[in-house]
């Protein structure tokens, strides 16, 4: 029986509680939420499972080794004496990514890399006379340091691309939001599939599509075409086709309708064609509407959840804009739970309606809100 080693989720600001939610839900064990990074314990089996499940996490990183250093060649030492030979042959490639905090020996990240690189190469030609190559798109291993101060830590990276890249945007738009940062929003605003949901400013269907996904219980990267544990040496693909039949097979049905608006024509062209691409086992409804001429069609309750501009890259009125979305909630969308998204704060004011709640998300650098509006008959404008 495989034993169980530890493993690191890495994720984004103000995720932590979900994503280490998410783990206890697929059972993992010794759960420890760190800064943008949640620690676990779990077998082969259970790294796959993780790699093809969690919503939230951007990578799984398994660390092989934890050491201080006095100074450079002190580090190139270390990093040298690790049996790199476990983990990559001589014909094979690799790659190194490098993060760099508060290090008076260190002040570049790819100095580190290359160090990092010169220390497994001189240990592969020390021990066998040839030596692997550093290939920057495809490697066969990817290496992560870690260092904090005179502290290193090396991880195996298990995952490869971002976990965010899902396999299913063929097509992004002007502003794309991220899919892991989609999917943590939706987890975030509470949803669980009881009511119907809308994004009414949808671009390119990425809340649309992770929303369904939640909806379904459907895993979020069954259509990625790789992960970098497949190229390990320990590589099980039996296992890995079997951890893949459990998780297909705990999808389940959802009643409700989830569509999406966008004003663009060719926007909503790029959202079907990103729908399809999913491969979801339910319908995602998108139409070219202005949010602003709409209302809900009944009196049942509605999830709402926007994404509206930010005026960093695409440009708007934002004191116009975000008034007549507080106006269009008031007075076109009662009994709607609304939630939205924006690292503009001075346009928050402007919509002008009580929030229930407000929580601090980073979306790639920029600080933003999540903030939620419970809008029903009667709703006020603050005064």
């Amino acid at each position: 029986m495989e034993e169980n080693f530890k493993m690191v989720a890495k994720t984004f600001y103000g995720f932590e509680d979900i994503l280490s939610s998410e783990l206890l839900k697929l059972g993992a064990q010794k759960i420890e939420k760190g800064s943008r990074s949640v620690s676990f314990y779990g077998d082969k089996g259970f790294m796959y499972k993780a790699n093809l499940s969690l919503r939230t996490a951007i990578k799984i990183l398994k660390p092989i080794r934890s050491f201080k250093f006095k100074d450079q060649e002190d580090f190139y030492n270390k990093v040298y004496k690790i049996d790199w030979e476990k983990y990559l042959n001589k014909d094979n490639s690799f790659l190194v990514n490098s993060i760099v905090f508060h290090s008076q020996l260190f002040n570049h990240s790819k100095y580190v890399s290359q160090k990092v690189k010169d220390a497994v190469v001189d240990r592969f030609r020390d021990l066998f006379k040839k030596r692997p190559n550093v290939e920057l798109k495809h490697p066969d291993l990817r290496i992560n340091i870690h260092i904090n101060r005179n502290t290193c830590n090396v991880s195996l990276d298990s995952s490869g691309e971002s976990l965010h890249k899902r396999g299913y945007k063929a097509f992004g738009t002007v502003a794309p939001i991220n899919e892991v940062l989609a999917a943590g929003i939706v987890m975030l605003s509470e949803w669980n599939g009881d009511t119907d949901f809308l994004d009414p400013m949808c671009g390119g269907g990425t809340i649309l599509i992770e929303a369904a996904m939640i909806a379904c219980n459907m895993a979020p990267n069954l259509n990625r075409n790789e992960f970098a544990f497949e190229k390990w040496k320990d590589w099980d693909e039996d296992l890995f086709e079997v951890i893949e039949k459990s998780v297909i097979s705990k999808t389940r049905k959802f009643d409700h309708k989830i569509y999406g608006y966008d004003i663009s024509s060719g926007v909503i062209k790029k959202a079907i064609e990103n729908i399809k691409n999913a491969q979801l086992e339910i319908d995602i409804k998108v139409e070219k509407k202005d949010f602003f001429s709409t209302s809900k069609n009944e009196e049942s309750n509605l999830h709402i959840l926007l994404n509206p501009p930010y005026d960093k890259r695409i440009s708007y009125d934002i004191k116009e804009m975000y008034a007549k979305i507080g106006d269009t909630l008031k007075n076109n969308y009662t009994n709607s739970n609304v939630w939205l998204i924006t690292s503009n704060i001075e346009g928050l004011k402007h919509i002008a309606l009580h929030t229930s709640k407000k929580i601090k998300l980073y979306n790639s650098n920029l600080e933003s809100k999540l903030v939620n509006y419970e809008i029903y008959k009667g709703s006020k404008k603050k005064l």
